[in-house]
């Protein structure tokens, strides 16, 4: 009788595309492990991925705006989630594997900092030896979860998180599936956390992008999806047509100006880095002070690499708890002495 696992097998060999990355031809994890009966090595890593703690702490790690009051601001939890819908779609109209391209996208931002890129920049000026956020979640996926053992991914998985970038280049087309869906994701996303901020109206959007692009949220990301089954089915790239491309980037730009780089935005940056830059240096001062699951990564790595880790780690409500917690002083309790 056909096991589950080898059912999807004949599954993905009679319907996937010929450059999709099939289950079964995985090249493996860094250690070996038993099989699973029922799961692919994908659907365990997507499995893995979700259950493990970095994962969770998504929820309160700010997108665009910090520490946001509001309910239905994007956090990085939602951004990844809209990421993994986007991959599944794209990979799904170009017949590639589902399973690789979701795995991807939930793990791609495991390593991000609080405060978003901003938190990035500061971190990446603070750490002798620099910080990307695509690094750290890998890191975290292979040394720092589960009390430094790792989740023990596939290379599939860790070559697209490592990749989803621009600039990265995947060795997978699912993981070029992932570095679309994260553009398309939060540039669109990030429009509307900033229209109902106030800071822009759906007039401030270009024409230009919104002729080809669409008036709404929605009509941008299925116009991203569908450029790219256009223009890459039954190929071996994943890319978009160059109209919408150039179209997509106008409008990466104008949120650049308008939203990232405001001098709103900038102010609270400007907060943001007198509190972590403090919190690094009390830290790299005090290595001794460290949670206990980061002490004993101090024989292995130096203490500013396992202070990076901390505090890329922590939520934007725990950093600034944690600041307070060293430098904001506690209030006394007087005795009253006049009875």
């Amino acid at each position: 009788m056909q096991s589950i696992k080898e059912r999807t097998y004949a599954i993905e060999d009679a319907f996937l595309s010929q450059y999709a990355c099939k289950s079964k031809d995985t090249l493996g994890r860094d250690r070996e492990e038993e099989p699973c009966v029922m799961r692919t090595e994908f659907q365990r890593d997507r499995d893995r991925i979700i259950y493990c703690k970095s994962f969770r702490r998504l929820k309160n790690k700010t997108q665009v705006f910090f520490s946001p009051e509001g309910d239905h601001y994007i956090t990085r939890l939602t951004h990844t989630l809209d990421v993994s819908q986007i991959a599944r779609s794209i990979a799904r109209t170009l017949s590639l594997n589902e399973d690789l391209a979701e795995a991807i996208a939930l793990g791609h931002d495991l390593g991000h900092t609080p405060f978003g890129h901003s938190g990035e920049r500061i971190l990446d000026k603070l750490v002798p030896s620099g910080f990307k956020h695509n690094e750290q979640s890998v890191r975290v996926v292979e040394v720092l979860e589960k009390d430094g053992r790792g989740l023990n991914l596939t290379k599939e998985v860790k070559d697209g998180i490592l990749n989803h970038p621009k600039s990265g280049a995947p060795a997978t087309l699912e993981g070029k599936c992932v570095s679309y869906a994260d553009r398309v994701a939060y540039i669109n996303h990030d429009l509307d956390d900033a229209i109902r901020a106030g800071i822009l109206t759906e007039n401030d959007v270009p024409k230009s992008v919104k002729k080809v692009l669409g008036n709404t949220s929605k009509e941008r990301i299925n116009t991203a999806i569908s450029s790219i089954y256009r223009n890459s089915a039954g190929k071996s790239f994943v890319k978009m047509e160059s109209e919408v491309e150039e179209a997509s980037e106008r409008l990466r730009s104008f949120m650049f100006e308008r939203v990232y780089l405001s001098p709103t935005a900038k102010s609270e940056e400007e907060k943001a880095e007198r509190m972590l830059t403090e919190t690094y240096i009390y830290f790299v001062n005090n290595p001794e002070k460290l949670p206990h699951s980061y002490l004993k990564f101090l024989d292995k790595f130096s203490k500013e690499q396992v202070v990076c880790d901390y505090i890329s780690s922590m939520t934007d409500r725990y950093a600034v708890y944690t600041f307070n917690k060293i430098f904001v002083p506690k209030g006394w309790t007087f005795i009253d002495e006049s009875n």
